[in-house]
């Protein structure tokens, strides 16, 4: 049977595919492509105040724009008809009961264990309420939740990453796997889900080790066969915390629009736990699904280091087609030409930073500090003459081309470049640092070369 691979993705309240989720669909897509099984797209929608439409097309968006597709797709709303079948199957044979216990309760219950040093469960008060008590309780306005009984064991399991794994089921307590039997929660849902979709193989975050024997215990008390788990490292910030938004934590989409290309996220994210064994850092997708393997990936958390994918960016951007990459920045800067993009195509770390590098082509007139003119040791009256001298050779120039400028300028330059060169540029860029202002000029044109010079003058 060719394997079957669960992408789990449910809608946060934000509705954003962020990076962590963004890397579970990628190795599932990398495994299942890899064995020539499908990848099954699954949305827990169940949860309706989090779960809205437009948070779902995010989620669809964003893995389509990575190249992540799917084979299978379906809603666990469309599905509640047959997780009710399920449901009512563990009430009628004692496995799962009604329970009315309140909140306060609960919370009396919790902070009494706790205050004895033993771990939060459910102690079970309900558990032998008779059927008929149970009807006339509900029948007198009662909610109650459905919860799932927990058979005393050890839950043993062999993950593909981590090995051999056991759990005390005695810690869990009666857990709840329903609002009622027309509205089931996660750790149920999932469970005949995955049976009804055939799936072999589950690969997730380490986040989900402790739902792993919650769902065993459910599958076997379902007669239910149990499939293969895959737990990822977590993600973790440079100093080895949680990944949270102070290490840059972002959404997918939030990447995408700073200008961060696909081919570098799925890259950066392969690299996340997973190595080829080799040097080699650059693959693409195609490549990924060649060299993938469960083995390589690591137990210990991932590195989050923002510093790779910026290097990782640079990398493809510097090998795309300068046509395609000026198509690209005009969504930061529709005038921008393949001229222009040529100067800046091998400092771009991401596609955003081409507006800040690149903005004073498309300013009438220059703001900045006359200080900046300074070439080391040169006084106001050097600066003056150096500025006078670029115009009067500037204006010489009959053919204008980078070739031209460049010979008359540093013709003109002799030994010390930086006492005529440093004030040209400055004055033509407005930066302490730009392109060679041979470039800048001849985008710029001879007038509005000579424009910004006799401003520049000016200024002194």
């Amino acid at each position: 049977m060719a394997n079957k691979i669960r992408t789990r993705f449910a809608p946060s309240p934000t509705g954003n595919l962020h990076i962590g989720s963004a890397r579970t669909a990628l190795f599932n897509y990398l495994f299942a492509r890899q064995n020539k099984g499908k990848m099954i797209l699954r949305i827990e929608d169940t949860d309706l105040e989090r779960s809205k439409k437009e948070y779902e097309n995010d989620i669809l968006n964003n893995l389509k724009l990575l190249g992540l597709d799917w084979d299978d797709f379906y809603r666990q709303t469309e599905r509640l008809e047959l997780y009710k079948k399920y449901l009512q199957r563990l009430l009628d044979e004692g496995r799962a009961y009604y329970c009315f216990c309140s909140k306060e309760e609960l919370e009396e219950m919790r902070q009494e264990q706790m205050s004895k040093g033993e771990a939060p469960r459910y102690n079970g008060k309900c558990s032998n309420i008779s059927r008929a008590e149970t009807e006339k309780k509900i029948k007198a306005g009662e909610k109650p939740v459905i919860r799932f009984r927990i058979p005393v064991k050890k839950v043993k399991f062999k993950d593909l990453i981590r090995g051999e794994i056991e759990f005390d089921s005695a810690l869990l307590g009666d857990i709840v796997i329903a609002k009622d039997v027309n509205t089931p929660l996660y750790n149920f849902a999932v469970v005949v889900d995955d049976f009804e979709m055939k799936i072999t193989h589950i690969i997730r975050g380490e986040d989900h080790l402790p739902n792993t024997p919650k769902q065993i215990l459910i599958q076997e008390a379902l007669a239910l066969p149990t499939p293969t788990y895959a737990h990822l490292p977590l993600i973790l910030g440079p100093d080895r915390s949680k990944m949270s938004k102070r290490h840059g934590a972002a959404a997918v989409k939030e990447y995408l629009d700073q200008g961060y290309l696909t081919e570098a996220i799925i890259n950066f994210l392969a690299l996340l736990g997973w190595s080829s064994g080799t040097d080699k850092e650059i693959f693409s997708l195609k490549e990924l699904v060649k060299q993938f393997s469960i083995e390589k990936i690591q137990k210990s958390g991932a590195i989050f280091n923002i510093q790779k994918l910026d290097y990782l960016n640079g990398v493809y951007i510097r090998q795309m087609p300068v046509k395609r990459l000026t198509e690209l920045c005009k969504k930061y800067v529709p005038e921008i030409n393949e001229q222009i993009i040529s100067l800046f195509q091998e400092r771009l770390k991401k596609l955003s930073e081409i507006g800040e590098l690149s903005d004073f082509f498309f300013k009438d007139k220059l703001f900045f500090d006359k200080s900046l003119l300074k070439w080391k040791g040169m006084s106001d009256q050097d600066i003056t003459s150096s500025l006078a001298k670029s115009i009067e050779v500037i204006s010489g120039i009959k053919k204008w081309n980078k070739e031209n400028i460049e010979a008359a300028l540093l013709k003109e330059a002799g030994q010390e470049r930086g006492r005529l060169l440093w004030p040209l540029r400055v004055a033509l860029s407005g930066k302490k640092a730009s392109p060679p202002p041979f470039d800048i000029a001849e985008i710029l044109g001879k007038e509005k070369t000579l424009k910004r010079l006799e401003y520049a003058k000016n200024l002194l």
